[in-house]
């Protein structure tokens, strides 16, 4: 049984990328060092990230490298209600097809959808 799902972005941004899920998302830091960063999501139900140097030596030198391509998809209540609070943090992005459409620092793109 899978008790736990926790998805890590490599990344060169570890403080900026850090911040921007905190501002936009609400997530906290957890567990800090200078080349990690856990993050979660107070309440429940848990909803977990980590970001991690992708420059660090524990790192497998295969790698040593920031994300290349990643999409993360989060669903929300409301599209319009979320992204006028999105746009009000002045991030930038995008509608597409009923999708909003953002970037982290390191170029992941973020789908925001509602159930249908």
């Amino acid at each position: 049984m899978l008790t736990s799902f926790c998805p890590v972005i490599c990344t060169s941004r570890l403080g900026e990328s850090r911040s921007f899920y905190n501002r936009l998302f609400g997530f906290t830091a957890t567990f800090t060092t200078q080349w990690y960063a856990g993050l979660s999501r107070p309440g429940g139900p848990q909803r977990e990230l980590a970001l991690l140097d992708n420059a660090h030596p524990a790192v497998p030198q295969a790698l040593l490298r920031p994300v290349r391509a990643v999409r993360l998809t989060l669903a929300v209540d409301d599209t319009a209600e979320e992204w006028e609070r999105i746009a009000a943090l002045g991030a930038a992005g995008r509608a597409d097809r009923g999708h909003l459409v953002i970037t982290d620092p390191n170029g992941v793109r973020i789908d925001i959808v509602a159930p249908d």
